[in-house]
């Protein structure tokens, strides 16, 4: 068991510190992969496990993968310069009012998407934006950071927002439908709460008069690029590709609800997802006579690896005794009270992540709660405390989350440089507060509504 539990946690804290590291800006699956190859040489993870493992990250892989696929189609139909262009358009020359509708937008594309999807979708526009604006790279930061931010913690009000947050929903036995009702008041109010305290911060940093545009965005895009859409940049064009994008905007929000009805009723929430997708890839063959397999190609499917290669290190230090030794810990911590338990393991949690990623950081965390052998609705608000600290708690630090992590590798990318200090200066007053808000706010709603 002691030869299990070392060699279990040296190849864990090794995968992990490649994944932090990614030298030459290698792909996170492969050490994850790699880590999980050498987990199950070892024998600690047998296959009866790994038939466990698929049936618990099957479905949430699925899932998230379908709406990055919705992500990169919208992309190919120019969403990111058309929405772009809208945010400087609805700003009207306020840096303060652009703020907002970032914040806006950033929480929005979580909701419809998941953090991953979103940090993929926003970044991006935040960028052709700002360049446009032609910001100072000190002006730049704050919009980039509040963005990435909220952008990350609004995967917290809905389970489906998060592929971590769907493959614990599933280890908890509970419904997607469920952890939005207990969930979706206290963890919307947590980021209000989070938005205008990062404005108090930046303020200053932010310009309160933004320049003129050096071009219009939704134009470039279309005359650019052969498209069905493709027109001048006349008024009447312009209102046609409006329209365009909000229906795109509208199927995705009746997929997502009907994500939760498909819950509700005890249907996989695979399945709609994976319509949804396919729906959209042929809308755009239709609109657009392009093949759906450029589409394919863009699509991060290393998520499904490095999903299932981090589960399985997981489970292998579960199967060595690790989960044993935190429900000793733990257990008398529970035992206090609903209010002090949820505190603590959502500091926890938090704490976890910001050390080794809130992916693991909430595995662990949940499996633990599921060897205790607690009544229900403890077990699940407990859970939904471990999801703030996995979702919000975990963003101290700039490596405690993947879409973290996928926020600065695009950053390196377009050459943008935001160092820990700027990060830290928002963050370690920002993210302690807004989660010990947020975890007040759960208990308060759970004691209200479901006791």
């Amino acid at each position: 068991m002691n030869y299990d539990i070392f060699i279990t946690g040296f190849v864990f804290l090794i995968t992990m510190l490649i994944i932090f590291w990614r030298p030459k800006g290698i792909n996170e699956a492969w050490p994850a992969s790699i880590g999980a190859l050498i987990i199950l040489l070892t024998g600690v993870v047998s296959s009866s496990d790994i038939q466990d493992i698929i049936s618990k990250i099957g479905g949430a892989s699925i899932t998230i993968i379908s709406t990055i696929v919705m992500a990169v189609i919208l992309e190919s139909f120019g969403f990111f310069h058309w929405a772009a262009a809208k945010l400087a358009s609805l700003a009207r020359g306020s840096g303060y009012r652009l703020y907002w509708f970032i914040q806006l937008l950033c929480f929005l594309m979580t909701l419809l998407f998941n953090n991953d999807g979103s940090i993929l979708i926003t970044t991006p526009i935040l960028i052709l934006l700002l360049k446009n604006l032609r910001l100072k790279p000190h002006q730049q930061i704050p919009y980039l950071l509040s963005g990435a931010l909220i952008a990350t913690a609004s995967s917290a009000p809905i389970g489906v927002s998060n592929i971590v947050n769907l493959i614990a929903l599933k280890i908890v036995h509970m419904s997607l439908y469920m952890h939005t009702a207990m969930m979706f008041i206290p963890a919307t109010l947590g980021l209000l709460f989070m938005s205008g305290l990062m404005f108090i911060l930046l303020k200053r940093t932010l310009p309160k008069k933004l320049p003129n545009t050096k071009y219009d965005l939704e134009a470039m895009f279309f005359i650019k690029h052969f498209h069905p859409l493709k027109g001048g940049i006349d008024v009447n064009s312009k209102k046609k590709r409006t329209t365009f994008m909000l229906k795109l905007l509208f199927f995705v929000f009746i997929m997502r609800c009907l994500l939760f009805i498909a819950s509700y009723f005890s249907i996989p929430i695979e399945i709609v997802a994976v319509l949804g997708s396919v729906v959209l890839l042929v809308w755009r063959w239709y609109y657009l006579r392009t093949n759906p397999v450029d589409i394919l190609k863009k699509t991060p499917w290393h998520i499904l690896i490095f999903a299932f290669s981090m589960y399985v290190i997981i489970y292998g230090l579960h199967n060595a005794g690790l989960t044993e030794f935190l429900v000793k810990i733990c257990e008398p911590i529970v035992n206090q009270g609903l209010f002090y338990a949820s505190f603590i393991m959502g500091g926890l949690v938090s704490i976890l992540s910001n050390l080794f990623n809130n992916h693991p950081a909430l595995m662990i965390g949940t499996i633990t709660l599921t060897e205790m052998g607690l009544d229900p609705v403890t077990l699940k608000t407990i859970y939904l405390a471990n999801i703030i600290g996995s979702d919000m708690g975990s963003l101290l630090l700039p490596i405690g989350t993947l879409a973290s992590l996928i926020w600065m590798h695009i950053l390196r990318q377009n050459k943008i440089k935001i160092k820990w200090k700027d990060y830290l200066n928002v963050s370690l007053i920002v993210i302690p507060l807004t989660t010990i808000v947020t975890l007040f706010l759960l208990f308060y709603w759970v004691q209200m509504i479901f006791t």
